[in-house]
């Protein structure tokens, strides 16, 4: 089972510095370490992911759902949109749901984030989804910057970042994503109810973590390709159920990419959209405020322009 995982690792490698090297230079440390995941992962489960304890499981998909809301209500409708105002306590749990997810520093996400905005599905996109489904997933995360990313990353404003908290989270960042991505939710079922270790391993550090940072993902790229376009028909970013179900509320990705200031990145609410229905529970507790909202004659005046005749519920 190994020997094959090593040949595969191999040609993926091949497969990858030829597909897809024509514009960026592999990162080699961020490959190494999505294969490194992906495949050593699927050995590692493939051996130690079963038997599980019912305890590990109920913990895994807390820890899903905590990290969705760390990416959604956190860096994404938060600290990148600011569509929404929240008190201090609730900052600091959406940073550790966040950082607890595995991903980049609050800043760095949000600096890409914006930029993908500003120049969406064009060369200045970290994830250009008009490179293809590949490289708008998972293959931007394995290569270097294009110039025009680095360049234009360079002139998005994050002034609002600057909190002495944030540049704490951000140079530190390495650290709290080890601790809080790893190493905190696999002892917590060794300690607690006596997981054996290696089955631990499995499903927090491969399981869990591979499960939110592809959820996360598929508004990259299937969210850019599959679905329709009620709200503008000219640009790539589509309505999609499936992604909105996986990742508790982001896949309405055509409504947003033309309301990004509305808190809701949908003109309406889903039973699976956790994540508008945990910012209006922190508005009724006082813990949010100012939550923004594209108003309803604009997004009918948007649609009819622009729209390409869909409905929502197609």
């Amino acid at each position: 089972m190994l020997s094959k995982v090593i040949v595969s690792f191999g040609s993926i490698l091949n497969y990858i510095e030829k597909q897809i090297n024509f514009q960026n230079k592999i990162k080699w440390s961020a490959c190494l370490s999505v294969l490194f995941h992906h495949f050593f992962g699927a050995y590692w489960c493939y051996c130690y992911a079963f038997p599980v304890k019912w305890q590990s499981i109920v913990f895994v998909l807390f820890m899903i759902y905590f990290n969705l809301l760390g990416i959604t209500a956190g860096v994404h409708r938060y600290w990148t949109h600011r569509t929404y105002k929240i008190k201090r306590g609730i900052q600091i749990f959406l940073m550790i749901a966040f950082t607890s997810a595995g991903q980049n520093s609050i800043r760095d996400w949000v600096r890409d984030h914006r930029l993908h905005h500003k120049y969406s599905d064009t060369d200045a996109d970290p994830h250009n989804a008009n490179r293809g489904f590949f490289f708008s997933h998972i293959g931007w995360q394995m290569l270097k910057k294009n110039q025009q990313v680095l360049t234009e990353g360079k002139k998005i404003d994050l002034s609002d970042l600057e909190d002495p908290m944030l540049r704490i989270h951000h140079k530190y960042f390495i650290y709290y994503k080890i601790l809080l991505c790893f190493v905190l939710p696999t002892v917590t079922g060794i300690v607690l109810w006596g997981e054996n270790w290696r089955c631990a391993v499995a499903w927090q550090c491969f399981i869990r973590y591979l499960y939110v940072l592809h959820g996360e993902m598929t508004v990259n790229s299937v969210a850019h390709i599959y679905g329709y376009r009620p709200y503008n028909k000219d640009i790539l970013p589509v309505q999609s159920k499936f992604v909105s179900t996986w990742t508790g509320g982001e896949g309405w990705h055509n409504y947003h990419h033309m309301f990004p200031y509305d808190f809701r990145t949908s003109e309406f609410t889903e039973p699976f959209d956790v994540t508008t229905k945990f910012i209006r529970l922190l508005a009724r507790l006082g813990w949010a405020y100012d939550l923004k909202e594209a108003s309803p004659d604009t997004i009918k005046a948007v649609t009819l322009k622009l729209g390409d005749g869909s409905t929502h519920k197609d």
